[in-house]
C-alpha cells in the first residue's frame, strides 16, 4: 500500500470516528478497552468522558512515572485521553501538550478541555513525523497505539522527532502494537486492519533499531501480554467482522470500535474487515516501550 493511501485512510477513519462517536454510544466498548489495557475506574472518572474513544493499547501515563512540574508531549493524542491524565500528574507547575494531525480529533479534544478545569493543557495540529515544538522542550514523550499507524518508511522519523523535542535525559513511554513475527501478506495489505492498528505493526527488532538509531539508550520493549482481540470482541465492536450483512451495524450507536462507525468504514478501501476467525494474539501484541534520551 502506498504511504499516501495509508495516511489518507488513517486520517479519514479517525477523523470520522471523532465526529460521529459519543460517550453514550461507545461507553461500554471504550471502558472495556481502557480497562483491559490498565486504566483504573478512578483514571476514567478523572477525565472528560468524551476523551475516551477506546483507542488505547496500553497506559503510557502509568509507564512514564510522571512527576510534578514536568512537560509531557503526547504524540497522536486523539481526543486527549492520556493528555488529561498526564496533566493531573504533572500538576499546575507542569504542562501537557497533545499533538494530532486530525482537525476533527483536536476539535473534540478542545471541547473536552473547555469542559474541564485543566489549565496546563494545549493541543497542536501536526503530523508526528514533523512536530512544530522547539527542540529540548519535553521531559517525557508518550504515545498510545499511534506509531503503528505511520507508514513503515516514515516510522523512523517519529523516533528522531522524539529525540529532538526531548531534553537530555528525557524519557519515552510508549504503548504500541508490535508484530511478534512477520505478518502474512494478505493481512499487511488489508486497509481495515491497518487503521485498526494491526497491519501496520512493526517487528520488535525494527522498533529497537529505530530507537537506538535516534540516540536512545536503556531501551526496554516488553510484551504486556494483553489480549489484543479485545478490539474485536468487546461489546460494541460487532462491526469488526468479515460478514458485514450479519454484523450489528444497523444503528450508528452500535458502530464503535477498531473499525469505527459505518461512516468511517464507507471511506476505507478494504479487502476484508477484521475477520472473526483470526487470532490477532498469534501475530501481534501490546508492548510497553521505555527509553532514555
Amino acid at each position: 500500500m502506498a504511504s499516501s493511501d495509508i495516511t489518507s485512510a488513517v486520517h479519514t477513519h479517525y477523523s470520522t470516528l471523532a465526529s460521529t462517536t459519543t460517550s453514550a454510544s461507545s461507553k461500554s466498548y471504550s471502558t472495556a478497552v481502557a480497562s483491559a489495557f490498565g486504566y483504573t475506574p478512578s483514571d476514567l472518572a478523572a477525565i472528560p468522558a468524551e476523551s475516551n474513544l477506546g483507542l488505547s493499547c496500553g497506559n503510557p501515563t502509568a509507564l512514564a512515572n510522571l512527576r510534578q512540574g514536568e512537560t509531557i508531549v503526547d504524540l497522536g493524542c486523539g481526543a486527549g485521553f492520556d493528555v488529561f491524565l498526564a496533566a493531573r500528574k504533572v500538576g499546575e507547575s507542569g504542562r501537557a501538550i497533545g499533538v494530532d494531525f486530525s482537525e476533527e480529533m483536536l476539535a473534540r479534544a478542545k471541547r473536552n478541555l473547555e469542559n474541564s478545569d485543566a489549565k496546563n493543557i494545549s493541543f497542536i495540529k501536526s503530523p508526528i513525523t514533523a512536530i512544530p515544538i522547539e527542540s529540548g522542550t519535553a521531559d517525557v514523550v508518550i504515545s498510545n497505539c499511534v506509531i503503528n499507524l505511520v507508514p513503515h518508511g516514515q516510522k523512523a522519523l517519529v523516533f528522531y522527532e522524539m529525540a529532538r523535542i526531548l531534553k537530555p535525559g528525557g524519557r519515552v513511554a510508549v504503548s504500541d502494537i508490535l508484530a511478534k513475527k512477520p505478518l502474512p501478506e494478505d493481512l499487511q495489505k488489508d486497509m481495515a486492519t491497518y487503521v485498526g492498528c494491526i497491519s501496520g505493526a512493526s517487528l520488535v527488532g525494527e522498533y529497537e533499531e529505530w530507537l537506538k538509531s535516534a540516540g536512545f539508550r536503556e531501551v526496554s520493549i516488553v510484551d504486556a501480554g494483553t489480549d489484543v482481540n479485545v478490539y474485536r470482541d468487546a461489546e460494541g465492536s460487532e462491526c469488526c467482522t468479515s460478514d458485514v450483512t450479519n454484523a450489528k451495524c444497523s444503528k450508528e450507536e452500535e458502530q464503535v470500535g477498531c473499525c469505527g462507525g459505518q461512516k468511517a468504514k464507507d471511506e476505507i478501501p478494504q479487502k476484508e474487515l477484521l475477520a472473526k476467525d483470526v487470532n490477532f494474539n498469534e501475530w501481534v501484541g501490546s508492548f510497553k516501550i521505555l527509553a532514555v534520551r
